[in-house]
């Protein structure tokens, strides 16, 4: 099978900025690129196992690279991407996934935050890095990365984000720490819904949550416009039994500031209840939505949103190895995390071989064949 970089995502970024001075150009660019995409989709998680893997493919890799100047050492794979500027490495790859999904339509994406633990630097007082990840549920794709700047939070990196994507017609999930009236108002603004989670950050108006839901809990319900879903899981000897309630804003008077919550429409409660032999375990979870009081769909967005823990966080962690990485230097840990999430979108979207993420990148190791439908997919 015949490759050429023009047939494949790589094309997206063959715009780059080159962060090196003309002298120190020995080889390509979008070389430099392609290999570490390539050797990422393949297992490689630093710079010597990216130039280890470039070597082993050598004669492969130049029948559709230049490679003027051979493989690039570990030591240029380190320094190019330690200076690529990644807001512009970042805006290559949106461009890339809004090819793919246009409209992204009614969906769930979850938005969250990741601490890429190993980036800690103790002795440069380097904090561990963050990054904010939106995922769309459908295309189970990563649609974007923002980092968080080491003296702020994601509440100021969120927003950031959101603007990066097309959301509009989609459900828009974040955690308690985007439960902010300014990104509802953002998220309303650019077309779409949103199911925040509501916790003590939000002082007085979670306590009124909290307490209208249990005086709700106590009459049955009665009398109280809502409306209600149930949900039982059981796996490895573990049940889990899920209560949604959603009650609309008309049934909950006076809430604090309740005007400020941009197309505020509902309220939600989540009643967790798990069972692990003897040992039973309630959680209660509070959440405001901009969407009629529909307890399936609620249902269906805090389930997606917790799926994001398996469906990437686990795989980027277990898979990838991020925690462990200790790549740091200036961009490179960011950069890198990008360079995981775009091997992810690959494997996830190439469906002719039904296996795992892990399985997935063996073969693409082993297979240069399987590795050129795992760029075209």
């Amino acid at each position: 099978m015949s490759l050429s970089l023009e047939s494949t995502f790589i094309q997206h970024f063959a715009c780059l900025s080159d962060p090196r001075v003309e002298r120190t150009k020995h080889h390509l660019l979008i070389d430099i690129i392609a290999i570490a995409i390539l050797a990422v989709i393949s297992g490689a998680d630093g710079w010597v196992a990216i130039e280890t893997y470039g070597q082993a493919k050598k004669e492969w890799l130049a029948t559709f690279l230049s490679l003027p100047n051979g493989i690039p050492s570990h030591d240029t794979f380190a320094r190019v991407f330690a200076r690529i500027e990644p807001s512009e490495f970042e805006k290559c790859f949106n461009n890339w996934i809004n090819t793919i999904t246009e409209e992204l339509g009614a969906q769930v994406i979850p938005i969250d935050g990741k601490t890429l633990r190993g980036s800690y630097d103790r002795e440069a007082k380097q904090k561990p890095l963050t990054v904010v990840s939106a995922w769309a549920s459908n295309y189970r794709l990563v649609l974007g990365q923002f980092r968080v700047n080491d003296k702020s939070n994601e509440i100021t990196a969120i927003p950031q984000l959101l603007k990066m994507l097309n959301i509009s017609g989609s459900i828009i999930t974040i955690d308690a720490i985007g439960c902010q009236k300014s990104i509802a108002t953002l998220i309303c603004h650019q077309g779409a819904d949103y199911v925040l989670a509501l916790k003590g950050n939000q002082g007085k108006l979670y306590n009124q949550v909290e307490q209208f839901f249990k005086q709700a809990r106590a009459a049955g319900f009665s009398g109280i416009e809502h409306s209600y879903y149930h949900s039982t899981e059981s796996s490895h000897g573990r049940i889990e039994i899920r209560h949604y309630y959603s009650v609309p804003l008309s049934v909950l008077t006076g809430l604090s500031q309740q005007d400020m919550w941009t197309g505020l429409a509902s309220v939600g409660m989540v009643i967790c209840e798990r069972r692990l032999g003897k040992k039973t375990t309630i959680e209660v979870r509070y959440y405001l939505s901009s969407l009629k009081a529909d307890a399936q769909v609620l249902a269906h967005a805090v389930r997606t949103h917790w799926g994001v823990e398996n469906s990437v966080h686990w795989i980027i962690d277990v898979t990838f190895k991020e925690d462990a990485s200790r790549i740091r230097t200036a961009h490179s840990a960011q950069n890198f995390a990008l360079l995981r999430r775009i091997a992810l979108n690959q494997l996830e979207r190439e469906t002719t071989v039904k296996s795992s993420i892990r399985q997935k990148r063996y073969r693409a190791a082993l297979d240069n064949q399987y590795a050129v439908k795992v760029l075209l997919a």
